[in-house]
């Protein structure tokens, strides 16, 4: 495996476009394709000018892929690491940052909020793949145009906009619709959508729903540890007493079964080529969601839970766009107001005690954006204003499942609490023509305010009854990019993050799932966290049919928010829920740092013939306020992927291998959320799987896609996952289009 990855270092590549409207294969290297556009920079920019890495997801793409959820596509890629503590979860991990250290958008709008932790997320998958026009993933700090939180990346969904008539006085009507079923999980998956439209007034609407079942981990284990990840033991209740069954199947991971269904719907009006007015509503749902890791914890040798898992997750978004050329210094606006209503809930039940808790978060989240672009000459200057207004409310109650009594019991969060944001900034690019130079900087100004109101102290262990904060954040960026020739390009930059506390780090309390004696507490000194990073880049093509891609990065991260041992009332340690718990908190620590570097190869041999390679290494430190320097959490062992696909206008196919490699447990955070008690005794084991898949044009409106994933049957789980990969699954779907 090592020299598998020393061959492949350096190397990445990203997958050929085959779709039902462009058949005729072309190589994905060949220079003479269309310039490549992201949105990632506000206005669409070339991403040849653009000095940070950008990989691009594109519409074709994105179906070809096939996936179950948005996670699924990112890990997809081979250049973005994805964590899971429960089927119903993806928290995507950009150059060792994760979580609220990674921003996420969905058509330009925050999904970032007041309550996003620094531990794993599952807030992705409600974005619905199957109706994004393309995914664009920038790597390294963008808090200059993006605001807050993105630390380590942007991970960006753009949503499909309203086909309009080209011709005045005509209507267009078309569609798509698919059914996938997946064996690992017998997922059942359908989605349909239309598009109705004129010269000026467009419709579109989409739904799809998706039943999961238990996942099925692989049979194929390593020798040493034959019984890693399988589920042995289960606690099911009969006639109102918990108790402990053995499992039949001990592969199928039970209770991680969930459903999901979005919905999607946009109103286009466009009076003339000048301006453009868009409605955007998004509505995505679960049922309850087992948090599947929890189920596996263990007290007194023992299952200790009989129920852990998430209330439905709510993301419902409502927006109003407005694009417009303009006659005066600058040419073109873009304006997006927002308002999203989000619903999260925790409930877990010991084993053995019939009292449930329930905790129950709502937010209301106001957004407006306003962007200015101006070009002239060899100029380009973008200035914007980003505000942000979060409500969060956080209730929490105890009930008994026999009797129905309804008990006190401590909030996750203050019961009352305000988090807005206020940011303005400047993005700049110069382009010498003469010397083949563009030049990318700029600057952002932003400030938090932050209100907390604890109503009821008798259940909080925190040291406040208000708390405030209003920390200012600056960030820049300033680099280059060197284009000598059409084959050769060269970058080079140094750019700055921000985050500043939110409502999560600065007041949450919760039980420390990396070990069943810790407890988290509130902490209302922690400071706004800094990144400064420095990278070079490098990409040669070879004609049409090579190119070769290779990057570096260093990081310095300040002041670092990690959980540390703490004290309250000078006490290290506290009697909570009946146990006795030692104190954690989270902290700034004085310094930490990260590096890394990928690489990518992308070679075609003959015609209708691809090869493409991605590796990825991370590494990061962090110093302990005695000095002494443990590993930091949420950093990825080496990860890649390599592919071989053969495609005509008829049909298509690709093997691929998806890779990790060791993560020992010696490189795992002992106090964050590398979750090393869900890893063997060494640490996370290295993996590859063997994967293929075709798929065949029917005809113009039909399209079959099969595919077999994990064709060794190799049982694994992803660094930091409570949650096993599928073992090998049989995957079939058909597309239509009218």
């Amino acid at each position: 495996m090592k020299k598998l990855f020393f061959l492949l270092l350096c190397l990445q590549g990203t997958i050929p476009i085959f779709s039902q409207e462009q058949k005729v294969f072309t190589p994905e290297g060949d220079t003479s394709l269309p310039e490549v556009l992201i949105s990632t920079t506000r206005f669409p920019e070339k991403k040849k000018n653009v000095v940070q890495k950008v990989q691009v997801i594109t519409r074709s793409a994105i179906a070809a892929a096939n996936t179950q959820n948005t996670g699924d596509l990112l890990q997809n890629t081979g250049n973005v690491y994805v964590q899971k503590s429960q089927q119903g979860g993806s928290s995507p991990v950009v150059r060792g940052f994760e979580a609220s250290r990674v921003l996420l958008e969905v058509d330009g709008i925050r999904m970032n909020n007041a309550i996003y932790r620094s531990g794993h997320l599952q807030n992705a998958i409600t974005v619905d793949q199957n109706m994004l026009e393309r995914v664009e993933v920038m790597f390294g700090p963008g808090s200059t145009m993006h605001g807050s939180d993105a630390l380590g990346g942007v991970v960006a969904f753009k949503t499909r906009d309203p086909l309009l008539a080209v011709d005045s006085g005509k209507t267009i009507f078309n569609g798509g619709a698919f059914m996938r079923y997946s064996s690992a999980n017998n997922e059942k998956t359908g989605h349909a959508d239309i598009n109705l439209g004129n010269n000026k007034l467009g419709l579109l609407l989409s739904g799809t729903f998706s039943d999961f079942g238990d996942l099925k981990m692989g049979d194929n284990y390593t020798d040493k540890y034959p019984d890693f990840g399988r589920r042995k033991q289960y606690v099911s209740r009969i006639n109102g007493v918990d108790s402990i069954f053995e499992n039949p199947d001990d592969r199928v991971q039970k209770f991680s079964a969930y459903h999901q269904y979005d919905i999607l719907a946009k109103l286009l009006y466009k009076p003339n080529e000048k301006i453009s007015h868009l409605l955007n509503f998004q509505f995505s749902n679960t049922n309850n969601v087992p948090r599947y890791d929890r189920l596996q914890d263990i007290r007194n040798n023992r299952l200790r839970y009989a129920e852990w898992y998430y209330g439905p997750q709510k993301r419902n978004l409502y927006s109003y766009q407005l694009l417009a050329d303009l006659n005066g210094f600058f040419k073109e606006l873009k304006i997006t107001a927002s308002y999203q209503q989000i619903e999260e809930s925790r409930h877990q039940r010991d084993r053995g005690n019939n009292r449930r808790q329930n905790r129950i978060e709502t937010l209301n989240v106001g957004g407006l954006t306003a962007d200015l672009r101006k070009i002239w000459g060899n100029h380009e200057l973008h200035l914007g204003i980003d505000m942000q207004l979060n409500d969060v409310k956080s209730k929490a109650f105890g009930n008994d499942i026999v009797t129905g009594t309804i008990t006190p019991l401590d909030t996750r969060y203050p019961e009352k609490n305000s988090y807005n944001t206020f940011g303005i900034y400047a993005q700049h690019f110069y382009k010498f023509k003469s010397t083949k130079l563009v030049l990318n900087d700029g600057i952002r100004v932003q400030g938090s305010w932050l209100h907390s109101t604890i109503l009821d102290q008798s259940t909080s262990f925190r040291p406040f009854t208000e708390l405030k904060q209003n920390p200012i954040g600056v960030s820049g960026n300033m680099g280059l990019v060197y284009m000598p020739n059409a084959g050769w390009r060269f970058t080079g930059g140094i750019n700055t993050g921000f985050r500043a506390p939110n409502i999560d780090d600065l007041t949450k309390i919760f039980e420390s799932s990396t070990a069943s004696s810790q407890i988290v507490v509130a902490n209302p000194d922690i400071k706004p966290e800094y990144t400064v990073n420095a990278e070079i880049g490098i990409e040669k093509r070879f004609g049409k049919w090579v190119r070769i891609e290779a990057s570096a990065f260093y990081t310095r991260f300040l002041n670092a928010i990690v959980k540390a041992p703490f004290t309250i009332n000078e006490q290290d340690s506290i009697i909570y829920d009946g146990n006795k718990y030692q104190v954690l908190a989270a902290q700034n620590e004085a310094k930490a740092y990260l590096y890394g570097a990928s690489g990518s190869i992308s070679v075609i041999p003959i015609n209708h013939l691809t090869l493409m390679s991605t590796i990825n290494y991370t590494y990061g430190r962090y110093f302990r306020a005695d000095n002494s320097k443990i590993p930091l959490d949420h950093v990825p062992p080496v990860f890649g992927k390599t592919s071989l696909q053969y495609a005509t206008s008829k049909w298509s196919a690709e093997c691929w291998l998806m890779y990790n490699g060791w993560k020992k447990i010696e490189q795992y955070n002992p106090d964050g959320e590398d979750n090393a008690q869900y890893a063997t005794p060494e640490g996370m084991p290295s993996w590859t799987t063997v994967n293929i898949k075709a798929q065949y044009y029917v005809s113009k409106n039909l399209t079959m896609q099969a595919a077999v994933e994990n064709i060794t049957d190799r049982n694994y789980r992803t660094f930091a996952s409570g949650f096993s990969s599928p073992g090998r699954s049989f995957i079939i779907a058909l597309r239509s289009y009218f």
